[in-house]
């Protein structure tokens, strides 16, 4: 099956990891395998350092063409491309699960996303419009216009192994830039089989397919290129919070730019007047899904005092009654972890909260046994604390819910205790994404407020989880400050530049300066 699969999306079983406009790889192999089962996928012959050279080479001279092309034509390629990726959504959506880990219906999704990026982009490049200002000076007029930028780098992460890529690759594409994409090494052949079919919409549309181009490479050598050189006067990066330090002190020492989507340590409120039923399941899918490896998972949980045990009762048989097991198949709610490790760093965060006064209330434990081969299942955890001590601030890429509670056991005065829990809820260095469940206008207000959430994103009766793309994704503090996908987000990807026209006989300087008259 999986070499029918490959075979399908024009993969070998030992694969060039670069392209710029050819196919290349001689260095070291890369095996990649399922965390499904640990069986061998392929092997990836991952780029060297004279070959990442000749890649961003062949990029830059696409781009100085590429930027000719007027924007709706490069918005016509896009379209072109997310159509292909339409008719080849179940392959990749199986390859993103066998590669990865998440379940059939999340692998397909990942893939509907570079589909909705596609043809939002598509609309976009006939929209890539400045304002006119009025200029002090008469008979002069000021405004401003949007440029190409140049290559853009995109690094991305295993957890989204391509629908961050092209959040960043379409726009970029209509707003006239080249891409250069260094996806995670664990999820290398989903970003082979993407870059394949661009190539194909590319060739048959005359274009130059190295406007999409690849570096599969440790990110010690390619990866520390990337970050350095100068011809890449963008770096997207997606990842931890310590990987994105680096990221912003390399490309800041030369001046260059960034758009860092890192950590999240997202939290739910749910108020004494919440829908129940709508919480717990926007919970159990925010805190469960894809195994608790996405940025926006749901970590943490702040519950009034009155519903709190009630909460928990609820989520324990809502958690009971998730299936564990092959992603593959229809009825699995949770797959598999991305590897060993992510197994362990799991069992070290659930021994650090029992130290430091929490209580595992359901889960924790690692699966095993012939239905979870591989030995990266777990079951999902959730823990009750006291407080928000050490271990509940940091992020754990994985099914761990710590559970808090807020205020006191009435509920005569939920509202007034409301700024409580948006303290405990803002008291930690990431800011991505937030909810809060309640039917009280005035805590849905507060929350959304300048005294309310401190996240990129903020949401009422609904999950932290399952962004759309119309809007402007990214967080806050250590998440990085970045914006991708919708809204005005494009801006990023291009160059301002602010443009006076004197059509009088005169010069006047502004400020009403007057010099050697």
């Amino acid at each position: 099956m999986i070499k029918s699969l490959l075979a399908k999306l024009g993969l070998s079983d030992v694969q060039p990891g670069g392209f710029g406009g050819e196919w290349i790889g001689s260095g070291v192999a890369l095996p990649v395998v399922s965390p499904i089962d640990g069986s061998p996928l392929a092997t990836v012959r991952q780029v060297t350092e004279a070959e990442y050279g000749r890649i961003v080479d062949r990029a830059h001279q696409a781009f100085l063409q590429w930027r000719r092309v007027p924007a709706p034509k490069r918005g016509d390629l896009v379209r072109r491309i997310g159509n292909r990726f339409r008719e080849m959504k179940d392959d990749l959506g199986l390859l993103v699960t066998v590669e990865m880990g998440k379940i059939a219906d999340e692998g397909r999704g990942e893939v509907q996303e570079m589909i909705d990026i596609c043809d939002f982009a598509t609309g976009l490049s006939r929209q890539l419009h400045g304002l006119t200002m009025h200029s002090e000076r008469p008979d002069h007029r000021m405004y401003e216009q949007w440029h190409p930028l140049g290559v853009v780098g995109v690094i991305s992460a295993f957890n989204f192994p391509v629908a961050v890529w092209s959040w960043n690759a379409a726009v970029a594409c209509v707003c006239g830039d080249s891409v250069l994409w260094k996806p995670a090494s664990k999820t290398p052949l989903t970003a082979i089989a993407c870059i394949k079919i661009a190539e194909e919409v590319c060739r048959r549309n005359d274009v130059d397919p190295a406007i999409l181009s690849l570096v599969v490479g440790p990110g010690s050598t390619v990866g520390e290129r990337m970050l350095a050189d100068a011809r890449l006067p963008l770096i997207s990066a997606t990842g931890s919070t310590r990987m994105g330090r680096r990221v912003a002190e390399a490309v800041g020492r030369r001046c260059g730019r960034t758009i860092l989507e890192l950590g999240g340590n997202n939290a739910i409120i749910v108020s004494p007047g919440a829908n129940l039923d709508l919480a717990v399941r926007a919970i159990l899918f925010g805190a469960v899904g894809t195994a608790g490896q996405r940025c926006t998972s749901t970590r943490r949980l702040i519950v009034h005092e009155s519903i709190r045990r009630e909460v928990i009762g609820r989520l324990r048989r809502a958690y009971e009654s998730v299936r564990i097991g092959d992603p593959r198949r229809a009825e699995t709610l949770m797959g598999p972890l991305v590897t060993l490790d992510a197994v362990k760093d799991m069992q070290a965060a659930i021994a650090r909260l029992k130290e430091e006064g929490g209580e595992v209330v359901y889960g924790g434990e690692p699966l095993t046994g012939a239905e979870y081969p591989g030995g990266h299942y777990v079951r999902p955890c959730i823990a009750a604390m006291r407080d928000q001590t050490p271990i509940v601030r940091e992020e754990t890429f994985a099914p761990i819910l710590y559970v808090m509670g807020y205020g006191r056991t009435s509920t005569a005065t939920a509202v007034d205790d409301l700024p409580e829990a948006i303290e405990r809820h803002n008291a930690v260095p990431q800011g991505l994404s937030s909810a809060i469940f309640t039917e009280n206008v005035r805590e849905m207000e507060l929350f959304l407020s300048q005294r309310g959430s401190d996240c990129g994103i903020a949401n009422v009766n609904i999950g932290t989880s399952g962004a759309e793309i119309g809007g402007a994704f990214g967080g806050e503090k250590e998440t990085g400050g970045g914006r991708e996908a919708g809204s005005d987000a494009w801006k990023l990807y291009m160059r301002r530049q602010t443009n006076t026209i004197n059509w009088s006989p005169d010069l006047p300087l502004a400020q009403g300066i007057r010099f050697g008259e």
